[in-house]
């Protein structure tokens, strides 16, 4: 049994490896709405927040990620208001970053709690994921995809251009407030993945490869489900072959075949990217 066998026979790396297969499923979907909603700077704004209820979280006795997500999903309902104004939600979220990692690092100093555990869960530990962690990723690789299936039509028409959205007839806040919650949570969900700091690694790297190669929203979202197998699992895989610390080489083989893709000439693919916005 050569060490790779010996490696993955271990409990703590196959749960590592489960969780990642789950996330792989519905983070690249989550990546292509972030994207296509371009609002690139609400997962900054929600790894803050998802500190934020760590944080307190450590303070209550309460698990930390559960107070991380309940956090996120009602900081990302609370921005559906904002999504209607004409800077949208680039400009609340400086904001809301400040605001967020402010008190918590105020909740950790008037506690008097460690603050290495909550730092532990921005910088992520693969190795150290938990049946709660593969539970929560479970729910949103069935959530997020048949959020897809049942809504493709309006998801479509909300991600290229919010105003056709709104004279096609689709209940553009309602839709937004849902999506909203799903990528706050999705982003609290992952974190202890690959730390808050590099989850772009499960969510916007196969999302930004599937809008090189894909010509539809069907597509995109066919294409990052896959992208999003290849660069994790085989990233992980490598980590494990070569000693490496699992995050960093996570979004450093996300990053470089992402890159790859894009200088490949368009003319390679066969159908051309159709805009999403």
């Amino acid at each position: 049994m050569n060490s790779l066998d010996v490696l993955l026979a271990l409990p703590s790396v196959r749960l590592a490896a489960l969780a990642l297969l789950l996330g792989s499923i519905a983070l690249p979907i989550v990546g292509v709405f972030i994207v296509g909603l371009d609002i690139m700077p609400v997962r900054f704004a929600m790894m803050h927040v998802a500190l934020l209820g760590i944080a307190v979280g450590l303070l209550t006795g309460i698990d930390p990620l559960l107070c991380a997500l309940v956090a996120c999903a009602l900081t990302g309902g609370a921005l559906t208001p904002m999504a209607r104004s004409p800077s949208g939600l680039s400009g609340a979220m400086g904001l809301l970053m400040t605001l967020a990692i402010a008190a918590a690092l105020l909740v950790l100093s008037i506690s008097g709690v460690n603050a290495n555990g909550a730092f532990e869960l921005l910088w992520g530990s693969i190795l150290a994921t938990r049946p709660g962690d593969v539970a929560a990723l479970a729910v949103l690789a069935v959530i997020v995809p048949l959020l897809y299936r049942l809504r493709h039509r309006d998801l479509a028409l909300l991600l290229h251009d919010r105003e056709l959205a709104l004279c096609s007839g689709v209940a553009v806040d309602r839709l937004t407030l849902i999506l909203l919650v799903v990528i706050a949570v999705a982003i609290a969900s992952a974190i202890r993945l690959t730390g808050a700091l590099l989850v772009d690694a499960l969510t916007l790297l196969p999302a930004l490869a599937a809008r090189r190669v894909g010509s539809s929203l069907a597509s995109m979202i066919r294409y990052s489900v896959i992208f999003g197998l290849v660069f994790n699992l085989g990233g992980f895989l490598l980590a494990l072959l070569l000693d490496f610390p699992p995050g960093p080489t996570l979004v450093l083989v996300g990053g470089l075949c992402t890159l790859l893709l894009h200088a490949i000439p368009s003319a390679m693919f066969q159908t051309r990217r159709a805009p999403t916005r």
